[in-house]
């Protein structure tokens, strides 16, 4: 592959001290995890938006969480079509191999690709309805959830609930994955949904039985 470069150097600058300091002072801990393998108790799927970070929000260490990460943080429907689904198979992956106790599907504030939907389904981005979007084809996902929201008449006011929508359609579509639904029956498995607003630092959690995100 000619078009590949050598790692920055400020990378690995910050890879050296990394390695000089907190693997040094962990040492043990890494060996084990890497010769007993991995047993987290939770999955977490989350933004690949640079700001947020779930193991800084929760003080997590390595091991603890199996984290996916993808556009608004959303699940797909199940959908075992022979095409290529890297979130479900970390779902699957998750739920049967590693049998994670938690799946947390975590949104948050000032969400590009929320936006981005939003802007979609209001034909302000005909762009994304091309075929040829990855993006546009991906946010397809949300729509179920634009379609409960666009009734709210301030935009600001509709992106914001669209991505709570994010995450109540991720939850919607995990559980029609059938060892998903199975692993909840049975009570060997809970689903959470999570919304993070970044300026404040706030988290908030679905309570299903009342339809509404509340702080924690």
């Amino acid at each position: 592959m000619e078009n590949a470069r050598p790692l920055p150097s400020y990378l690995v600058q910050r890879y050296r001290g990394w390695k000089a300091t907190s693997y040094a002072n962990n040492e043990s801990w890494y060996r084990r995890l890497s010769d007993e393998g991995q047993h987290p108790r939770a999955m977490i799927i989350s933004c690949c938006d640079s700001r947020v970070q779930v193991t800084s929000i929760f003080g997590a260490d390595q091991g603890e969480f199996f984290i996916h990460r993808n556009i608004a943080n959303l699940v797909p429907p199940y959908q075992p079509d022979g095409n290529q689904h890297g979130t479900s198979a970390a779902v699957e992956y998750a739920v049967t191999a590693l049998k994670v106790a938690h799946v947390i599907v975590m949104g948050h504030s000032s969400c590009g690709g929320v936006k981005g939907c939003h802007d979609m389904c209001s034909g302000a981005a005909p762009e994304l309805e091309k075929k040829s979007s990855f993006v546009g084809r991906w946010m397809d996902i949300l729509r179920p959830g634009y379609e409960r929201v666009k009734d709210i008449k301030d935009p600001i006011e509709r992106t914001a609930a669209l991505e709570k929508e994010a995450v109540v359609v991720s939850l919607e579509n995990l559980m029609k994955f059938p060892f998903v639904a199975s692993e909840v029956k049975e009570g060997r498995l809970s689903l959470h949904g999570l919304w993070h607003d970044i300026g404040e630092g706030t988290l908030e959690h679905y309570l299903p039985e009342k339809g509404t995100f509340e702080k924690v």
